[in-house]
């Protein structure tokens, strides 16, 4: 940390109340985001220090898709960027359902520091191994997601965030990623002019029918490393959500199959399939019934969106950024990727991965060329 941000972080806690705080850093993932744990008079919180970066802008929501690709590719698709404000109003939003965002107790988004509350330790992601009920940890997810999905995505997230839509434009954004940097990684060449051209026009194609859904929040980064378990809570309640920052109005599948084809970790399929079938209940229960063979078929299509966007995401963070461990989790990723592939929804792009990534170099964790 730069002498400059380190002084404006002593500011911020200090104007916070949080200025004689110990300062426990807590162990960060794959984003340029940083939390730190503070504890001070036997009270602790959470401080989010997102540092400004260069690729921070966002688009109106009436920008075209030409207006945002020139500010970057966070415009493109539909990232927040460092805008801490965005997360607060999130977070808002999300306390405004009942359900359990840490709350905000101070703010600077200008120079994007953030104290907010702290949920504790325990992610699904750690409790699930050490022994808790996998099963009921995921049924409560899957309430969470229908208490989200209970009403239509809002317009704004108050006061001024608006929730934009996770379009065309930012889908097919992240689908380039995979012939962008899993290409180089998995076959030693870059992709040719034409086979990207031919991999976004499938992908187009077979995206039409789940953007043409009445939209609700998406979290999009819905799984076991941003869930916390929370027991003394009650109901959708009992589970912690954090890392919402970009969120976006997206389809009703991409937050079920983001829990339930985890890159992180292996979901046991009776788990994934109680998962989905406890979400469709609790969807009508509430009187917001699907339509469950359409919604199972997006459901393979936006899994197959994430998941080939996660080939791309975790080959550009051991390309670029140097992190090697991203390449040990892209047999689980193809795993699901090859599954999704099976719905004759996506047939097309099924023969399109079959004729251009042979079978047995998808989901190697060893790279083809050198980083």
């Amino acid at each position: 940390m730069s002498a400059e941000r380190s002084e404006q972080m002593k500011r911020f806690l200090e104007s916070a109340g949080w200025g004689g705080a110990t300062l426990l850093p807590i162990e960060g993932d794959a984003s340029s985001r940083r939390y730190i744990r503070l504890k001070a008079n036997g009270h602790s919180a959470i401080l989010m220090d997102q540092p400004q970066h260069a690729e921070s802008a966002t688009a109106p929501v009436d920008a075209s898709p030409e207006e945002r690709r020139a500010l970057g590719y966070n415009a493109v698709a539909r990232l927040a960027g460092a805008d801490c404000a965005r997360f607060a109003a999130a977070s808002n939003y999300l306390r405004g359902l009942g359900l359990s965002a840490p709350a905000i107790h101070a703010l600077d988004a200008e120079h994007g520091f953030a104290v907010i509350e702290d949920l504790g330790d325990d992610l699904y992601a750690s409790v699930i191994p050490a022994g808790a009920d996998e099963r009921a940890l995921y049924a409560a997810a899957a309430e969470v997601l229908a208490t989200l999905h209970a009403a239509a995505a809002p317009a704004v997230l108050p006061p001024d965030k608006t929730l934009h839509a996770y379009d065309e434009t930012a889908l097919l954004a992240e689908i380039d990623l995979l012939p962008e940097w899993y290409y180089p990684v998995a076959l030693g060449r870059e992709a040719s002019e034409a086979e990207i051209a031919e991999h976004r026009a499938l992908w187009k194609r077979t995206l039409a029918p789940a953007l043409s859904s009445p939209p609700v929040f998406v979290h999009r980064d819905f799984h076991a490393q941003n869930l916390m378990w929370l027991p003394d809570r009650h109901a959708a309640a009992r589970v912690g959500l954090i890392d919402f920052q970009d969120a976006v109005s997206g389809n009703h599948a991409y937050d079920l199959v983001s829990l339930i084809e985890d890159a992180r970790r292996d979901v046991p399929p009776e788990i994934a399939d109680a998962t989905a079938k406890h979400y469709l209940a609790a969807m009508r229960r509430q009187g917001t019934p699907l339509d469950e063979p359409r919604f199972r078929e997006q459901m393979a299509v936006m899994a197959a969106q994430r998941n080939a966007k996660i080939a791309g995401i975790f080959s550009r963070l051991f390309k670029r950024d140097g992190k090697p461990r991203y390449l040990e989790m892209l047999p689980r990723v193809w795993g699901y990727l090859n599954h999704d592939l099976q719905n004759p929804a996506l047939g097309d792009l099924k023969r399109w991965y079959d004729r251009t990534i042979p079978p047995d170099i998808r989901g190697s964790s060893r790279p083809r060329a050198t980083p």
